[in-house]
């Protein structure tokens, strides 16, 4: 088997638990090898550090799946996914039935995303080692869940900087429009090949039910709604009025079914508008409620602009701690894997210190269990929350 043998010193991220090795950490590489392959990994002293697959034409030359030395082939694959779906079980009981099946790195196959929906599977191909065995994950994915149909949603731009290309479609079985899940209590409307991410927001689920518990008899305001998430389980919760603001037309026509599937319109308001330019004029207007939730998408993909995804994430929380009442709480959410939980704390803190707004941390909010946090990958925690409550 080729080898990558590190430069003195940089084998230090790899023993503390990560799985990558970048372009500027290679000494060399010994033997013949494709973009593709597995390759064995050692230090500047020749000790082994596991293996991982190679693809020289990306900044992440070589992502770790073992620290020991067992091939990357189907055995494999259908060990780790056999493993991955055993922890999903234990987390949820059985009792969840659409739920991330398979989060990369943190189930030790890096590159490889599959979400199950019901009885239909989405899985994306991140990166070439897993591009090349796409044939032995359909495989065993059929064979050890027998889903209805299999959706391909590798249409991220990570794959980009993997060398490769988009790719969409149902790439096994058969899908009729859109399928009907649950989750948080409630039924919604998910097209598994045009929705963001797989389909869903499957990692807000536990922070749906974490903030709909605060929300009975209160005035709740859900910015950036999508497709009515956190608004419509705060309205199934009890809330005494639901505004939901999003800007894009068919997301809020997407909202306005799923209120209807669960017998909540007329209990729920939704305006199709940019969320920035309502919170500002609604903040002039002295509007206030009781519960805010703010779940913007990332506003940030690099660390070049962090800068401006810092003015946009302050912008908004001032906004919201301005139009809260006393004892009021915020939901505030950061996807933006840059943007981490010292700075985004500082930037609520700082727009707590601008709006004059006394408030305490209730809770720290991350993504479901079923997208698990590997402690020696940092990239592997994205999703980053804060519930407050304003005391004065």
């Amino acid at each position: 088997m080729a080898t990558v043998v590190l430069k003195p010193g940089k084998e230090r991220r790899l023993r503390a638990g990560h799985a990558w090795v970048y372009a500027g950490e290679v000494a060399k590489i010994t033997g013949t090898v494709a973009d593709g392959d597995a390759v064995a990994v050692r230090d500047a002293k020749g000790r082994p550090l596991g293996r991982g697959l190679l693809n020289r034409q990306s900044q992440i030359v070589v992502r770790r799946y073992t620290s020991g030395g067992e091939d990357f082939d189907e055995a494999w694959l259908r060990e780790r996914i056999r493993a991955a779906e055993s922890y999903r079980l234990a987390v949820y009981g059985g009792e969840v039935t659409s739920y991330r099946l398979v989060f990369g790195e943190s189930d030790l196959v890096p590159g490889l995303v599959v979400d199950r929906y019901g009885d239909c599977l989405v899985m994306q191909a991140l990166t070439l080692g897993v591009e090349r065995r796409k044939r032995e994950v359909l495989a065993i994915l059929e064979r050890e869940f027998g889903p209805r149909a299999i959706v391909e949603r590798s249409d991220v731009h990570t794959r980009e900087l993997e060398g490769l290309q988009p790719v969409k479609g149902v790439v096994a079985g058969r899908l009729d429009g859109p399928v009907e899940i649950e989750c948080a209590g409630l039924r919604w409307e998910v097209d598994l090949l045009e929705d963001q991410k797989t389909g869903f927001f499957l990692d807000q689920r536990d922070n749906y039910r974490c903030v709909a518990a605060w929300a009975a008899g209160r005035r709740v305001l859900d910015c950036f709604s999508y497709h009515g998430g956190f608004g419509l389980v705060t309205a199934a919760a009890g809330a005494k009025s639901v505004e939901l603001v999003e800007i894009s037309e068919s997301a809020v026509a997407r909202a306005r079914r799923n209120a209807e599937r669960n017998g909540l319109l007329g209990r729920v308001e939704f305006v199709c508008a940019n969320a920035f330019d309502v919170l500002k004029q609604w903040d002039k207007e002295r509007k206030r409620y009781e519960l805010i939730v703010l779940d913007p998408p990332s506003f940030t993909r690099t660390k070049d602009r962090v800068g401006e995804a810092v003015r946009g994430y302050k912008e908004i929380n001032l906004r919201a701690l301005k139009m809260l009442e006393a004892g009021g709480l915020l939901a505030t959410f950061t996807c933006s894997h840059h943007v981490g939980w010292a700075l985004f704390e500082a930037i609520v803190r700082d727009a707590a210190a601008d709006a004059r707004r006394t408030v305490r941390l209730v809770q720290r909010l991350t993504q479901a269990r079923d997208h698990p946090v590997a402690l020696g990958i940092e990239e592997t925690e994205y999703l980053r929350g804060l519930l407050l409550q304003v005391m004065a």
